[in-house]
């Protein structure tokens, strides 16, 4: 009995959940997708053992993770590549209906194994972290005698699997080796950006949050660094690698979106670099003046120098890249304007109820933060409310121009995070009192996530299902499960709840029901409504119920931040 009990304690709620997701998702894989299942499998295992390790050993202490959240290593590492692996499953039925053609599942499959391998590198890097700590129970001491040849068994079995699935794709030889050689990158540069991003800013995410966020930066660079040596048609890139669909015929809005996100999350390290720059040659050619003038003047001339770096960015450096791989007849900002009033009225409309609805809002909640005794968590999930005022009719009836939004808000949203950590005058001040009336416990003063994360959850799953969807609810996935499940579980938990589902946790069993079942009454209206629209109803009720309980009783147990699970764990059941 002691065994089976030591086992049993092993599976805590969270990690009960994600092998209950996991399965589900392996229940619905074809047999054209067993390489990628058994990855997915070797992944789960491999993050399952390094977070049950990390919390006997104190060595991953020397990154300062966001107090009173669990590693989350196992939740972190095996969701995006369960997200692509349903997207995988969605587009092999696809291809068996010969919607789209095998080269977009081709190219799929290389993103599945590139983010996984940015998973499992990062796995095997904290996994050298724990076996060399210095401070190890008994149990580790004996793992780590063994580890050595046990992590490249390990290791080589997981990029055996890997070897013969892009092998199927590709003959052996310089295709396959090229393939290789672009997921190890991934794996490799992952490493470095997890450091980087844990010493940059600590106590701002756990290590499962910070893998999300890693795996999800590298593969869109990826993404966006292969489309670009496709157009330069250098050696670099074999043929196979990018299918023509993917590599050359996508869409301007996903390549306006990526040239200026990508550029505004490059921006503040090369804005840094010139400042540095600036400040040592104006130190050197006027050092006779006051501090306290010297100080306001340097604060000026920098925020000066800021606007004026944002301005090019903006306007030159991005546009210029998405003329270069798009082949934009107009600047890209001319051509935004021209989609936006190919149907002035639809569009211009929804803009005017889209900035109705922020004023009103943003003027009403901040107000009752300042006066109110109101709990935050309760204010904060009015802002989920709203966001399902503001989405839906747009994904409904103007979803492609949603997506340009989407691009658009988070381009906003970036900008005025860089402005508010780097204290641009006159901005900079103003910005962090407004947004630190609306934080909570799961935000730092150094950077400020939960807006980034309600908007993502809400546009990652319509940006998935761009291309193709079977599935009419899955575009949904983030209002539904933050703007209805979600608000609903807070509120009706923190006013009705009793029954709590663990003694250190708030959760209440009353409000996961209320969030499952509010779901359920939504998609019982909308899948009506989308069917009256046009579209092709596929959704069995059965899996549907299977996809909410699941992704309910992850926010019920999960120490993690929601905002930023939920969404796309939902969207990956759903798809299936």
């Amino acid at each position: 009995m002691a065994p089976l009990s030591s086992a049993v304690s092993l599976f805590n709620g969270e990690r009960t959940v994600v092998v209950l997701f996991l399965t589900r998702i392996l229940f619905c894989i074809p047999k054209s997708l067993y390489y990628e299942s058994l990855g997915l499998c070797l992944l789960a295992f491999a993050g399952l053992f390094i977070e049950i390790s990390a919390e006997n050993s104190t060595s991953l202490n020397q990154f300062k993770s966001r107090p009173g959240a669990s590693s989350g290593i196992l939740l972190g590492a095996v969701t995006l590549p369960s997200v692509m692996l349903s997207r995988l499953i969605q587009l092999s039925r696809a291809v068996e209906s010969k919607d789209i053609g095998p080269q977009e599942l081709d190219y799929l499959i290389v993103q599945y194994w590139a983010v996984s391998a940015t998973c499992f590198g990062v796995l095997l890097f904290l996994c050298c972290l724990i076996r060399h700590s210095t401070n190890a129970t008994s149990f580790s001491r004996f793992r780590r005698s063994h580890g050595t040849e046990i992590s490249l068994l390990y290791t080589a079995v997981y990029v055996a699997v890997c070897c013969f699935s892009l092998a199927r794709q590709s003959n052996f030889g310089s295709p396959l080796a090229m393939k290789l050689f672009w997921v190890f990158c991934h794996g490799l540069a992952a490493v470095k950006l997890i450091q980087h991003f844990l010493h940059t800013f600590p106590s701002c995410a756990s290590i499962g949050e910070a893998l999300l966020v890693t795996s999800g930066l590298v593969l869109y660079f990826g993404d966006m660094t292969a489309y670009t040596l496709a157009k330069l048609n250098t050696f670099l890139i074999s043929p196979e690698l990018l299918s023509e669909q993917y590599g050359f015929k996508r869409s301007e809005i996903i390549t306006i979106i990526q040239g200026f996100v990508i550029s505004l999350l490059v921006f503040p390290v090369f804005y840094g670099f010139f400042l540095r720059i600036y400040h040592q040659l104006s130190g050197w050619i006027s050092p006779q003046t006051h501090a306290a003038e010297e100080m306001d003047s340097k604060v000026i001339e920098s925020s000066l120098l800021f606007y004026a770096s944002l301005m090019v960015t903006l306007v030159v450096i991005a546009p210029a890249w998405m003329q270069f791989v798009q082949g934009f007849h107009h600047h890209p900002l001319l051509w935004i304007l021209n989609f936006v009033f190919e149907e002035p009225l639809k569009r211009l409309a929804l803009c005017i109820y889209w900035v109705t609805v922020i004023c009103a809002s943003v003027l009403r909640f901040y107000n009752i933060s300042k006066s109110s005794k109101i709990e935050r968590i309760l204010l904060r999930k009015y802002y989920h409310l709203v966001a399902v005022l503001m989405f839906s009719p747009a994904l409904i009836f103007q979803s492609t121009f949603l997506d340009l939004a989407f691009g658009a808000a988070l381009a906003v949203f970036l900008i005025l995070e860089i402005v508010r950590v780097w204290k641009i005058w006159p901005l900079g001040k103003h910005i962090n009192q407004f947004m630190n009336a609306f934080t909570d416990h799961r935000d730092s003063e150094l950077l400020i996530v939960s807006h980034f994360s309600l908007l993502l959850g809400c546009a990652l799953p319509k940006w998935l299902s761009t291309d193709f969807n079977d599935r009419p609810l899955a575009p949904f996935a983030g209002i539904l499960s933050l703007g209805i499940g979600d608000t609903m579980a807070s509120m009706v938990g923190y006013k009705y709840g009793v029954l709590r589902w663990s003694k250190a946790g708030k959760k209440t069993i009353e409000g996961t029901a209320a969030g499952i079942t509010s779901i359920l009454a939504a998609c019982s209206v909308l899948l009506p409504l989308l069917a009256s629209t046009g579209f092709i109803i596929s959704q069995h009720w059965i899996s549907l119920l299977i996809a909410v309980t699941v992704s309910g009783l992850l926010e019920a147990y999960t120490a993690q931040l929601d905002n930023a699970f939920i969404p796309v764990v939902f969207y990956s059941l759903l798809c299936l």
